[in-house]
């Protein structure tokens, strides 16, 4: 009934769809297997991608060749850059989605790519022989035969939903969980835990009162995730903000001996930094109020997500309180919050390619692996469709270093540290983050992602392009001159020093207050320079030649200091390697290494135990 794939696709979510899109686009024939096929790369939760250091990750995501920043641009209705006030290592995209048709328009996109076959059932076991995958068996008893697995379950491994004291069985509310898996996996030897999320109430819109809010508008001039010529956002809707107050966290307190959180039948620990409603009145019992950001969910629909009223309250508790917010005392609920638990593999059990150290061929992806959020899960499922791509056609690991992306800080922070809660993405994370801005994903990916056949030719030249150009208006900017009696006007309009005799156009820009466009406003020179420009991208250049000029020291020390770590990067270390034998190590060091089995010196010295000595150790030993 089936032919032999070279990758089988486990779960439809945005790992799922990542792995399965960029496996095929490099050449693979890919057998994409979901639950529901009518809800491929579903938000679950918010509807919204990118954020705080997540909307880097969709840039990097983009800028490597795969889909989530094009499906984005084509389906958003709200954009903004969060963190414009703070240096631009922390300028973060973020964008409202219309939730149906981001799910639509990732069916279609598959469906586009020829190398892409679909199955819907449920993945009840891995086939494996001489401790290799070799395919899958499903509910419907049928054994599908492929070269390599992606394992992207998202929350279904053994997924069961909370709601105040009643508890059943579900990977979403209103579908079933995935069984088998866990207990196939176990069975060859692979360690699993338990983690748990939740999401907030969803409310009929019509029913609110928005008077009574803070009403948040997108950008005035919107940008893109993609650097692909995806269509420019022309109108935008509204989000909201109000607030909880002292009446509402009394009413939900009342249902704290019901709450599953505080009774301990949540077993799996949740996400620290994305806590209930009552998880923050417990752990904020100082504060008297908390923010709700009401967000739409798409232009044709009128549901809309409460973020920050995420619950697993007995459901008349959750409606009670909500109706003390202002704004939704007359609120028509379309479904109550609910927390749900499921089953993860600590990450640690993993390489840097998100391939298994226990079973070969067979890779992770997305929530599997302990993580949260869209954007998190979509770029382990590029990396893991990448990887198993390459493994399969005997070429080389495509691995990220931490100072390339922070798809690198966050795989490397995966299987080198492991999680004991679900992981999110911050920019304080990521050592390097001067150098990996949201703006220069393209120049620092596309080239990597070209060469190993996934990136397209024509996204290369235009990163091509685009360094000739950048190059050309910062030597401009730094070898021009501009006159007192043209900038001083301007200087004193933007309160900066008036200057007293002509001066570099660069050291003016290097002030905090000077940007390019005031630079454009005084020079003639410089205007008719940018004028000959006419690519659809130059804003993007301009951005980038300010921000390189403006940070150039702090982006130069963080280029040393990435280069020194490097030559511990180079030296690798295998998977063989016995370090029970090397007695001056201590003795957690040992324990660590052994289990972890790092990839390079490098690697080694960020696990927790492995002290500096020992790593010192470690390159003594391979010296001798």
């Amino acid at each position: 009934m089936f032919k032999e794939y070279d990758i089988i696709v486990v779960g439809g979510g945005h790992a799922g769809c990542e792995a399965a899109a960029a496996a095929a686009n490099m050449g693979s024939s890919v057998l994409l297997i979901s639950m529901n096929l009518e809800t491929l790369a579903q938000m679950s939760c918010n509807p919204a991608m990118g954020g705080i250091a997540k909307g880097q990750i969709v840039r990097e995501i983009d800028a490597l060749g795969g889909m989530s920043g094009i499906i984005t641009d084509k389906t958003m209705i709200q954009f903004r850059m969060l963190n414009l006030s703070k240096g631009p290592a922390m300028w973060s995209p973020r964008a409202q989605s219309d939730r149906m048709m981001f799910s639509k328009e990732w069916r279609k996109t598959l469906e586009g790519i020829s190398n892409i076959d679909f199955w819907q059932d449920n993945v009840t076991s891995i086939l494996t022989k001489n401790e290799k995958v070799i395919g899958v068996k499903t509910s419907l008893e049928i054994e599908i035969y492929s070269k390599a697995v992606i394992l992207t379950n998202g929350t279904f491994l053994n997924g069961l939903i909370h709601i105040g004291e009643k508890s059943f069985s579900g990977g979403r509310i209103g579908e079933k969980s995935s069984h088998g898996i866990t207990e196939s996996l176990k069975s060859i030897g692979f360690e699993s835990n338990r983690m748990k999320t939740g999401t907030p109430v969803r409310v009929d819109g019509r029913s609110l009162n928005y008077s009574v809010m803070q009403e948040q508008f997108g950008d005035e001039n919107p940008q893109k995730f993609s650097y692909t010529d995806t269509p420019k956002l022309t109108k935008q809707k509204s989000c909201y903000l109000t607030y909880t107050n002292e009446e509402v966290h009394d009413i939900l307190r009342t249902g704290f001996d019901k709450s599953p959180l505080f009774v301990g039948r949540i077993k799996g620990i949740g996400p620290r930094y994305c806590p209930s409603i009552e998880d923050k009145i417990e752990r904020f019992s100082d504060k008297n109020r908390h923010q709700i950001f009401v967000e739409p969910e798409g232009w044709e629909t009128n549901e809309i997500y409460v973020n920050g009223f995420s619950s697993s309250l007995p459901e008349d508790i959750q409606f009670k309180a909500l109706k003390k917010i202002p704004g939704f005392e007359n609120a028509k609920i379309f479904r109550p919050g609910y927390a749900i638990e499921y089953d993860f593999f600590p990450p640690t059990q993993l390489r840097n390619t998100l391939e298994t150290k226990c079973i070969e061929n067979l890779y992770f992806a997305g929530q599997i692996n302990g993580t949260t959020g869209y954007e998190e899960a979509a770029s382990q499922g590029l990396m893991a469709g990448i990887n198993a791509h390459r493994k399969i056609n005997n070429l080389a690991d495509f691995v990220l270093k931490r100072s390339e992306a922070y798809i690198g800080v966050l795989i490397d922070d995966l299987v080198t540290k492991g999680t004991e809660e679900p992981y999110r993405m911050f920019t304080s994370r990521a050592e390097y983050r001067i150098l990996l801005r949201q703006d220069d994903a393209d120049l620092r990916l596309t080239p990597l992602s070209f060469e190993i056949g996934l990136a397209s030719k024509d996204r290369l030249d235009r990163v091509n392009e685009k360094k000739v150009l950048i190059d050309e208006i910062s030597s401009f900017v730094k070898a021009t001159n501009i006159l007192p009696t043209e900038v001083n006007s301007i200087l004193e309009e933007n309160l900066s020093q008036p200057i007293s005799q002509k001066t570099r156009l660069s050291n003016l820009l290097l002030r905090p207050q000077i940007n390019f466009e005031n630079l454009l406003q005084g020079s003639n020179e410089l205007r008719d320079f940018i004028s000959q420009f006419q690519q659809s991208f130059i804003n993007e250049v301009i951005e980038e030649v300010e921000i390189l000029i403006k940070y150039e020291g702090y982006i130069s020390k963080e280029q040393e200091s990435a280069q020194k770590l490097l030559k511990l990067e180079n030296i690798e270390l295998h998977d063989d390697f016995d370090y029970k034998k090397i007695t001056s190590l201590s003795s957690e060091a040992r324990e660590k290494l052994s289990k972890i089995k790092p990839r390079t010196i490098g690697q080694a010295s960020r696990i927790s135990g492995v002290s500096p000595s020992d790593v010192s150790v470690l390159i003594v030993f391979l010296k001798k």
